[in-house]
C-alpha cells in the first residue's frame, strides 16, 4: 500500500512535469500520464534519460546533471505546478559528469549529508519553494508494485527463508542509515551491501564471493518516501543473479517496482531462481 499523501487527483488536466533519469520508468509515466489526459513536460538528462523519451513526452527539456536552475526556468515557461522523479541516475556521476548552474552548486554546497533522500529532499524543496509541487511516482502506476507472495515455480527452502529473515532484518538497518535498499545474503552471513554502485553490481559482487546460493534481499527504506528513489526489479536483476548463482530474490512487496513482470518470471523460472514478494506487519514480522 501506498504510503505518501502526495497524489494527484486522477481528473487533472493540468501538465504534469518528469524529471527522467535512465530506465523504462520515465517512459511508462509518460505514457500512463497522457493516458490520463496530462500533458508531460519531461526534463531529460544527457547520458542517462533514453533517447525515446521524445516520442512519449509532449515537451522534453535537456539539461545536465545539477541544472537546477534551468529545471525550474523550463517548468515555470510551460506551467508545470506538479512534477514527479521517475528512473534512475548513476550514482557515481556524482564525481564526474556534473555542470551545476548556480541555484545547483548553491543548493549542493547546503547538503552537509550527501545521501539519496538528503539529496532528492532538498531537490524537491526547491521545487516547491517555486510553486512546484513533487508528487509520488507511481500516481499513475500502481499496478507497477511488486505483488505479494511466490512469483515462480519455485519454492524457497528451509535455509533460505532463514537467510531471507536474516537478510530482511540487514537491510531494514541500511536502509535506515540511507545508505541502500538490498543486501546479498548466505549462510546468515552478508556477502554485500548495495551502496552507490547500485543493485546489479552489489549482487555481482556478492554472489561472487558465494560459490552458489546467494540469497538477494531488496526492501524500501524505513519511511521511504513515494516521491522518489523506489526500489526496482526486473528482468536485468534475475540476469545478473544468474550470472554468480544467486538462487533467490526476496522483495517487499506493495513498497517497490517491478518491471516487465512475465519476462522475469520466465527467467528466473528458466534460470532455477525463487522471486518471492514478501509484506511485514506492524510487528515487523514478515510472512511467506
Amino acid at each position: 500500500m501506498i504510503e505518501s499523501d502526495s497524489s494527484v487527483p486522477m481528473c487533472n488536466t493540468d501538465p504534469i512535469g518528469l524529471i527522467a533519469g535512465g530506465g523504462q520508468f520515465p517512459i511508462l509515466f509518460a505514457q500512463a500520464a497522457k493516458a490520463k489526459g496530462r500533458k508531460v513536460i519531461a526534463i531529460a538528462h544527457g547520458g542517462e534519460t533514453d533517447a525515446e523519451i521524445d516520442k512519449y513526452a509532449d515537451v522534453v527539456h535537456w539539461v545536465k546533471l545539477g541544472q537546477l536552475g534551468k529545471v525550474i526556468k523550463y517548468f515555470k515557461q510551460e506551467g508545470v505546478r506538479e512534477t514527479v522523479f521517475c528512473g534512475t541516475i548513476t550514482k557515481t556521476r556524482i564525481f564526474r559528469d556534473v555542470l551545476p548552474d548556480i541555484r545547483g552548486l548553491t543548493l549542493w554546497n547546503k547538503i552537509d549529508r550527501r545521501l539519496d533522500d538528503a539529496i532528492l529532499r532538498a531537490v524537491a524543496g526547491e521545487l516547491e519553494q517555486e510553486g512546484i509541487q513533487v508528487v509520488a511516482s507511481t500516481c499513475y502506476l500502481e499496478h507497477l508494485l511488486f505483488p505479494a507472495g511466490l512469483l515462480t515455480r519455485k519454492k524457497p527452502s528451509k535455509e533460505q527463508i532463514e537467510d531471507i529473515r536474516f537478510g530482511w532484518a540487514m537491510a531494514r538497518e541500511v536502509g535506515r542509515l540511507d545508505i541502500g535498499q538490498c543486501v546479498i545474503v548466505q549462510g546468515r552471513t552478508v556477502l554485500a551491501v548495495e551502496a552507490i554502485e547500485g543493485t546489479d553490481a552489489a549482487i555481482r559482487r556478492g554472489g561472487s564471493l558465494s560459490r552458489h546460493g546467494a540469497v538477494v534481499v531488496k526492501l524500501r527504506k524505513p519511511g521511504q518516501d513515494f516521491r522518489f528513489d523506489l526500489p526496482a526489479t526486473g528482468e536485468q536483476t534475475i540476469i545478473s543473479m544468474r550470472e554468480v548463482g544467486a538462487t533467490v530474490l526476496a522483495v517487499e512487496a506493495g513498497q517497490s517496482l517491478l518491471f516487465d513482470p512475465q519476462q522475469m518470471i520466465q527467467t528466473a523460472n528458466q534460470a532455477g531462481i525463487v522471486v518471492i514478494g514478501i509484506r511485514e506487519d506492524e510487528h515487523g514480522e514478515i510472512s511467506f
